[in-house]
């Protein structure tokens, strides 16, 4: 039997509304009363995060930024990793094109270089909001991920390319296409499969005691990683191809994850 459960939100967990459903909430309420370890990995802000943590009453850890930043049971960060101020620089100067919404997350803060109302829509649960400034002029001393968001799939692959052909960018730096309109930059080795093979290791609890849900290139580690890895029907296609012999469940918006977890453990 499982032992814990990791989930992505976005695409996963969260439907279509960017909500967690009343029964999603029910089964996985059920799940942690019978002591098995609910935790979140998103590349989401853990200011944004949290709001979902505590709908579940999840008492565990929360990984956020695609593993960046980790928080304890008590909400405290146990892991902070930012990307060096030089290669932090880099990026706040890259010449971009038009249309590409850029991100920074520090660890208090969300900055972007242009609101775009329809992105706010995936916040609206948790209220938290990103600040519109000059990006150039912000702290490079304290960031957790960069994150590019285009209508224009194309376009990031574009940058894509571009950065990983810079061998000192490659070497230094993780690279990720969350989703096909968002491609996301954080530092070497951080990714959400690192951090729960962490949270494991110190709950004494083995990778192969796990199962985990996932819908994007940012989940590809961890569903790598654990003992059970499942796609959502909604999932990218790059993630799909990457993992063929990961099982391919049903979508977000049909409680795929809630009904899976029903099956299995209750």
């Amino acid at each position: 039997m499982y032992k814990a459960v990791i989930t992505d939100l976005d695409g996963t967990l969260l439907n279509s509304k960017h909500e967690i459903s009343d029964y999603s909430k029910k089964i996985i309420k059920k799940i942690i009363d019978k002591g098995i370890k609910f935790i979140i990995a998103t590349g989401r802000h853990h200011k944004d995060a949290m709001c979902f943590k505590e709908q579940l009453g999840a008492d565990s850890f929360l990984i956020s930024a695609n593993g960046s930043v980790v928080h304890d049971y008590k909400n405290n960060p146990v892991i902070n990793n930012t990307i060096p101020e030089n290669y932090a620089e880099y990026f706040l100067n890259l010449d971009l094109e038009e249309e590409i919404m850029q991100n920074v997350y520090t660890f208090d803060k969300w900055y972007v270089n242009v609101d775009v109302p329809e992105v706010n829509e995936f916040h609206k649960e948790s209220g938290f909001a990103p600040n519109v400034v000059e990006l150039r002029k912000i702290r490079k001393d304290n960031i957790s991920k960069f994150a590019y968001i285009c209508r224009d799939s194309r376009v990031l692959d574009e940058l894509e390319a571009k950065l990983k052909k810079d061998k000192d960018i490659a070497d230094k730096i993780d690279i990720t296409a969350s989703l096909d309109v968002c491609l996301e930059i954080m530092g070497k080795g951080v990714s959400k499969g690192k951090a729960i093979s962490q949270i494991l290791e110190k709950e004494g609890i083995s990778l192969e005691e796990t199962i985990a849900f996932g819908d994007g290139l940012n989940d590809k580690e961890m569903l790598e990683l654990v003992g059970k890895g499942l796609i959502m029907g909604n999932a990218s296609e790059k993630l799909k191809e990457a993992l063929p012999n990961n099982e391919v469940i049903g979508t977000s918006d049909e409680d795929s994850e809630a009904k899976y977890l029903e099956k299995i453990f209750l």
